[in-house]
């Protein structure tokens, strides 16, 4: 969908990834899409160059976010979010819907 502009299908898919997710780090991301771990983490990385993304560390797990103080923030995700409406529903589900931590033995649902 926005391959053409962002230059790569796994540029579109990473940054719609923490877009959808607020946050991620790159072997999430490539096990999602179950894309090459080596081509999510170069995306990453020239984001963050170019100042669309910051990340810090988490233990030993680089963690990226978008970064506040990009000058067409706001556009660009309000681009990611028209993007993300779009996907076919179990994609987006798949983004949106995932835990990350496992659910507390005998909680009530």
């Amino acid at each position: 969908m926005l391959e053409a502009l962002l230059g790569s299908e796994g540029a579109e898919r990473t940054l719609l990834f923490i877009e959808a997710r607020e946050s991620g780090y790159a072997r999430e991301i490539s096990e999602t899409y179950g894309i090459s771990l080596n081509v999510v983490q170069k995306h990453l990385y020239r984001m963050e160059a170019g100042g669309l993304l910051v990340s810090h560390q988490v233990g030993r797990t680089r963690v990226f976010r978008f970064n506040p103080r990009f000058p067409f923030l706001n556009e660009t995700r309000a681009l990611l979010r028209a993007a993300l409406m779009r996907l076919p529903g179990p994609v987006k589900e798949q983004l949106l819907m995932n835990r990350r931590r496992p659910r507390r033995t005998g909680k009530v649902l």
